[in-house]
């Protein structure tokens, strides 16, 4: 972020996570620029942090991620992936590491999108893919913004804290519940189910 004079902390880019790769970069451009990035610098600044994204070692999948996808699908759930990232290679991995969890046209990508998260259209183009109506559903976000998006659209939202941020910053976002992590949510998927229904 320095190479564009971006002055981006690390709970600061926890709290744009799930956002667009846009939507991220025109909220510093009009911190640090005080004015919104063009087309062709911020395609610029998103390929290079894909680039420095891809060059990284892969992260291992999240602890408890899969079992808890598996118990969901086994219990006759549909999985949507409502993500900000365009990233091939992020969807390639999630399809490795969660095998036969998330289908392609269950997908929606910033690809699909006009306006990313906090906005609600990601989780109401989810919901249109899916073919069920807000309350039909259940959002789990990790971030702020996705928690945002998920209250927005109406759907019973959940939040996992895998990250730095304090719990008021999901809860003030309209989180229903939270939980600690991924793991701790996996393990009480069955209560949490039997409560909600």
């Amino acid at each position: 972020s320095q190479r564009y004079g971006f002055d981006l902390t690390r709970n600061e880019a926890y709290q744009y996570e799930g956002c667009t790769g846009k939507h991220t970069i025109n909220l510093l451009a009009k911190r640090c620029w005080h004015r919104e990035a063009t087309d062709k610098e911020w395609k610029k600044i998103y390929a290079t942090k894909s680039d420095i994204f891809n060059s990284y070692p892969k992260a291992p999948p999240m602890p408890g991620a899969k079992e808890l996808l598996t118990k969901i699908k086994a219990a006759g759930f549909q999985t949507v992936l409502v993500t900000g990232s365009g990233q091939r290679s992020l969807l390639v991995r999630l399809n490795k590491h969660f095998p036969n969890i998330f289908k392609t046209d269950l997908m929606v990508t910033s690809f699909d999108v006009k306006h990313g998260k906090p906005n609600a259209e990601p989780y109401l183009r989810g919901l249109a893919k899916a073919n069920v109506k807000p309350w039909e559903a259940i959002v789990v976000e990790n971030a702020p913004l996705g928690v945002r998006a998920g209250t927005a659209a109406h759907i019973f939202t959940i939040a996992l804290n895998t990250g730095p941020l304090p719990d008021e910053m999901l809860l003030r976002e309209g989180a229903d519940a939270l939980f600690p992590s991924m793991q701790q949510f996996c393990d009480q998927w069955e209560q949490v189910r039997s409560e909600l229904e």
